[in-house]
């Protein structure tokens, strides 16, 4: 079970900057036409026109821009280590 959290929270930490990208939170700005295009239309909307800071789109381009700090680096891996335990013993 500890080897399984373990390479959870590892997978979960490489995979993250990777999964960004993906969906079009670059280092560039958001990607025309991908799915943070779209989250990013529908929170401006929302907000009258901007996208509020703080909100979760200013946060994924943010980490999508400058990487993800520790301090996220460290809520991504504990979520993959409970993801992987929780799939260790369902298996």
């Amino acid at each position: 079970m500890l080897i399984a959290a373990g390479a959870g929270a590892a997978g979960a930490v490489a995979a993250a900057p990777v999964v960004l990208a993906t969906v079009g939170f670059t280092g560039a700005g958001i990607a025309a036409g991908s799915y943070a295009a779209s989250l990013m239309s529908a929170a401006a909307v929302a907000n009258g026109g901007g996208v509020a800071a703080g909100s979760v789109v200013a946060v994924l381009q943010a980490a999508g821009a400058a990487g993800i700090p520790v301090v996220g680096q460290a809520a991504v891996g504990a979520a993959g280590a409970t993801v992987a335990t929780v799939l260790g013993i369902l298996i």
